[in-house]
């Protein structure tokens, strides 16, 4: 849709799903996988290791592909229903500015990026080196975190905050507010893999920033 923010019409074709967009497209295979990936576990609960990331696996060479398979399950239907409804709105507004190509890729590369950074931060402290992570949080994001810094005064609603507030604030304040969830319920949450997809997303940011000086700005402009 974009290349260097360049709109191209759309060209009809005969292909099964060709005119979804991407966000849809991972919605549905988020979905799908999730059911699947469920029905396997209940089959054999010890599938758990080839598809949730576990540090001390990846730490053994062991269970490589989990950094994908890992983007592709979640913790419950609520968990799915929380992420997909956020994919759902702000996917599709990276989407619009990106392009179906780049956009894609940042989702992917991000999604990886933030279970390495959960890896390694398990390494680091000697904590949860045991524990599994899944969910496509840490996308979400880095998708948060590459409109910080394109949209930084977009107005957006937080969960159970009645009120808009701008990007720049909401970002980290969501992050703040998940890691303070998890630390008072002693809540499994994947905190060290949301920071890492958000600072995927911040440098991704930086970059488009600085190799589209002009077309950042008038995105800057038109969402303040």
């Amino acid at each position: 849709m974009v290349d260097e923010f360049r709109i191209y019409p759309i060209k009809k074709k005969r292909v099964l799903f060709s005119s979804l967009s991407v966000t849809t497209s991972l919605i549905i295979v988020n979905v799908f996988l999730f059911v699947l990936f469920s029905i396997w576990l209940l089959v054999n609960k010890f599938a758990i290791d080839f598809i949730a990331i576990k540090p001390s696996n990846i730490l053994a060479g062991k269970y490589l592909w989990t950094f994908l398979t890992s983007m592709f399950m979640h913790g419950g239907i609520f968990h799915l229903f929380v992420n997909m409804l956020s994919l759902f709105f702000v996917g599709s507004f990276v989407e619009k500015i990106l392009g179906k190509k780049r956009y894609l890729w940042l989702y992917i590369i991000s999604g990886v990026v933030a279970s390495l950074f959960f890896v390694l931060l398990s390494l680091m402290f000697s904590i949860g080196l045991d524990s599994y992570a899944v969910g496509a949080s840490g996308a979400l994001f880095a998708l948060i975190g590459f409109l910080m810094l394109l949209t930084p005064d977009q107005p957006v609603y937080m969960m159970f905050i009645p009120i808009p507030i701008k990007m720049k604030y909401a970002a980290p304040g969501m992050l703040l507010a998940l890691w303070l969830i998890s630390l008072a319920g002693d809540i499994p949450i994947g905190n060290t893999a949301h920071l890492g997809g958000l600072l995927a997303g911040l440098a991704y940011g930086v970059y488009i920033r600085m190799k589209y000086k002009n077309k950042s700005r008038m995105i800057r402009r038109r969402f303040s």
